[in-house]
């Protein structure tokens, strides 16, 4: 799918003042699209914030060094985002999962922009630039600035990298095409180094995060005949081992090394006692994205995500249900064998 990004290109060029923003919990391709956006705009003489709901992950600090996105109600005030004149969000669609910012913008008079790659949608009133069949925003960003004439530097190719990476499964998932791997190719030209990168994301892990995947490992379960594994983790096993949340990144993938599984999922207890659940498939014909917006979340067809409220038990039965039920109609409309 070719977004025209002339409508965007005629947007960043009447305009000064950016603020980029995206989802809770910023992972790498929200973050990552983050930074290389901002690059790539103040490389046009624009002056740009990042402000999110979130705070940034200390696992993926690395990709923004100067510290540049900020957490609303922090280090960035709400003015900053009132008085932008473009709200540009990506990697996300969800007024849930903008959270206070979302609150603010409802309030600015900017005009919205979204770039993004997920399926689930929601109307936030913007011109949207959307790919679903894109391996992650990063990859669109890339393009964005192919579109605008700008050539990548450094430190906006190793965040875009590393959003390109992460949200391919480090270039295994069904998405990755050719032209993901021409990409990749390009960011490494620009700057970025894939060794340095994953050893930041993947080789600096504490003790006490070991010891919490050692826990949800051990507990993983399965079900529907062995087609569905999954895990959990409760909030007091974080403070029990002096774990934090960023620590269970990816590891719902491990689910999936499960021979015979068709889906997957790991239920994890936030501070606030609601549960974040994140949903895998290996199949077009299981939807998480779909099992997802049961619950008011979103993704993509293959790996997707939402937010429960507790009690804990109560929400992980809840997305066990979801997920069996998700597995029945997928069994239903593979084709009977002849026999």
């Amino acid at each position: 799918m070719n977004i025209n990004w002339q409508p965007l290109i005629q947007i960043i060029h009447a305009h000064q003042r950016f603020v980029l923003s995206s989802h809770v919990r910023p992972d790498a391709d929200a973050l990552g699209s983050e930074i290389g956006l901002a690059r790539i705009l103040e490389s046009l003489g624009k002056t740009v914030s990042i402000v999110n709901s979130s705070a940034t992950p200390g696992n993926i600090q690395f990709l923004d060094p100067t510290r540049q996105a900020r957490q609303l109600g922090t280090a960035a005030k709400p003015e900053e985002v009132l008085q932008a004149e473009v709200h540009i969000v990506v990697d996300t669609s969800s007024w849930t999962q903008l959270s206070d910012v979302g609150k603010l913008m409802r309030e600015s008079s900017a005009k919205r922009v979204v770039i993004d790659h997920h399926v689930s949608s929601d109307d936030l009133g913007a011109a949207e630039f959307k790919d679903t069949t894109s391996e992650a925003t990063g990859a669109l960003i890339v393009k964005l600035a192919e579109a605008l004439g700008v050539r990548i530097e450094a430190e906006a190719a190793t965040a875009l990298f590393a959003a390109i990476a992460t949200d391919t499964g480090w270039f295994r998932f069904a998405a990755v095409s050719a032209s993901t791997m021409r990409i990749a190719g390009y960011l490494i030209e620009c700057g970025a180094s894939p060794q340095a990168i994953f050893r930041e994301l993947y080789e600096q892990g504490t003790l006490a995060k070991m010891r919490l995947v050692g826990r949800a490992l051990d507990r993983m379960k399965v079900d529907c005949d062995g087609e569905l594994a999954y895990t959990t983790i409760e909030w007091n096993e974080f403070v029990e081992l002096g774990a934090v949340p960023a620590d269970t990144e990816d590891l719902v993938n491990e689910c999936l090394k499960v021979s015979g599984t068709k889906g997957a999922f790991i239920a994890i207890e936030q501070q606030n006692r609601q549960v974040k659940v994140s949903f895998r498939s290996r199949l077009d014909a299981l939807n998480v994205a779909a099992v997802a917006e049961k619950f008011s979340g979103g993704g993509h067809r293959l790996a997707a995500g939402a937010t429960l409220p507790g009690p804990f038990a109560t929400a992980v039965q809840r997305a066990l249900d979801a997920m069996k039920d998700g597995i029945a109609i997928a069994r239903s409309s593979q084709p009977k064998s002849e026999g």
